[in-house]
């Protein structure tokens, strides 16, 4: 085809030709905001482009409109219905007493690190002038020690899920593989998987507990076994729809790709990286986005129990203090677990888009 020479177009000619690539520029951008949860940026910028704006608005109340509206439908009903349910702590907080709360953990926050940095200065000052009076071998470096906060706790509970959840990734795809690859495999697996994947975070947690404190001695270690404790559990709880979803994709491969590779006399590793692997990554991908869906939710109770410094111990940690603000303070963690939750699958959702071929492209 003969490119189009943009110096011989009129001028209409030229403003519909940069229209129409403005327009491909948005629908390729499209599966990427809906990736994101962003769906109705498209609307908003073909209206913008003068892409029938009738249709477009309508689209944008769909999409936006009518979500904002739930929201503050939702806000106001709380608002409302909140001061009237009495608790052993007071009234349930509304937004504004949530909000409120909001501001003082990130107050709080940064008060803490303040602290911290005052603390390594007078440290730094400390040693210096020890360094200068000839007295290097009393200098010390010591660790902060103060109480952690919020944004810490978040991080830590965001540590310990993505390690339990690869840990349980890195056990489920490859037996995911050989029980869909193996009839036998499968056969052998199938009762482990009906028989385990009920099970209550809370049922595991005291096994995992008395394991790893018998075989994991010191907190000196790479890890606490807190951080173990919780992690392992979140693995025991989150492998089993990866497995499922694995074994369900390898098994569903076309019978006669199977062929082709048994034609080109593939070894098993080819095979399962050039043939398996490509074609069951959307249901791997599936699973992945599950388990780490279960993982996020089982972490909570584990940290608790485990006291874990995370979400999880600081809902505890709320509850037994009791004070007048615990309430608010738990519904911001409540809050925050459900944002990271989204967020989480937000983020398998676009990897998931980057590496399979499939209608979010």
């Amino acid at each position: 085809m003969t490119a189009i020479d943009p110096d011989t177009l009129s001028a209409d000619e030229a403003r519909e030709a940069r229209k129409a690539k403005l327009f491909t520029r948005i629908n390729k951008a499209d599966s990427w905001f809906k990736v994101l949860g962003l769906s109705f940026v498209t609307p908003l910028l073909k209206a913008a482009a003068g892409d029938n704006p009738k249709a477009q608005l309508k689209e944008i109340w769909l999409l936006l409109g009518v979500p904002v509206l739930a929201i503050c439908c939702f806000l106001a009903l709380w608002a409302n219905l909140a001061p009237k349910v009495q608790t052993s702590l007071g009234a349930v907080p509304g937004p504004a007493q949530v909000w409120e709360q909001v501001i003082n953990l990130n107050e709080d926050a940064k008060r803490e690190n303040q602290k911290e940095a005052d603390f390594y200065q007078r440290q730094d000052e400390r040693n210096a002038k020890l360094e200068a009076a000839g007295k290097s071998d009393k200098i010390k470096h010591r660790q902060y020690t103060g109480k952690p906060t919020y944004y810490d706790q978040i991080w830590t509970s965001i540590q310990t899920v993505f390690f339990g959840f690869l840990l349980a990734s890195a056990i489920a795809i490859p037996l995911g593989i050989v029980a869909g690859l193996s009839r036998a495999g499968e056969a052998a697996l199938n009762p482990v998987i009906q028989i385990f994947k009920p099970v209550s975070p809370l049922a595991w947690l005291p096994i995992v507990t008395m394991i790893v404190s018998a075989t994991y001695t010191t907190n000196d270690g790479m890890f606490t076994k807190s951080f173990l404790i919780s992690a392992i559990t979140v693995t025991l709880c989150s492998l089993w729809p990866t497995l499922i979803n694995t074994s369900l994709g390898v098994a569903s491969i076309d019978k006669d790709l199977v062929n082709v590779s048994k034609v080109l006399k593939m070894n098993t590793w080819t095979k399962i990286t050039k043939l398996v692997l490509p074609s069951a990554l959307p249901l791997i991908f599936t699973g992945l986005r599950l388990s780490l869906g279960v993982g996020w939710m089982v972490l909570i109770a584990a940290e608790m129990l485990a006291q874990n410094p995370g979400l999880g111990k600081f809902v505890w940690d709320e509850f037994q203090n009791g004070s007048s603000q615990s309430l608010a303070k738990i519904m911001v963690a409540v809050f925050t677990i459900g944002i990271i939750g989204f967020l989480l699958d937000r983020l398998m959702f676009a990897l998931q888009s980057l590496f399979t071929f499939s209608n979010n492209r």
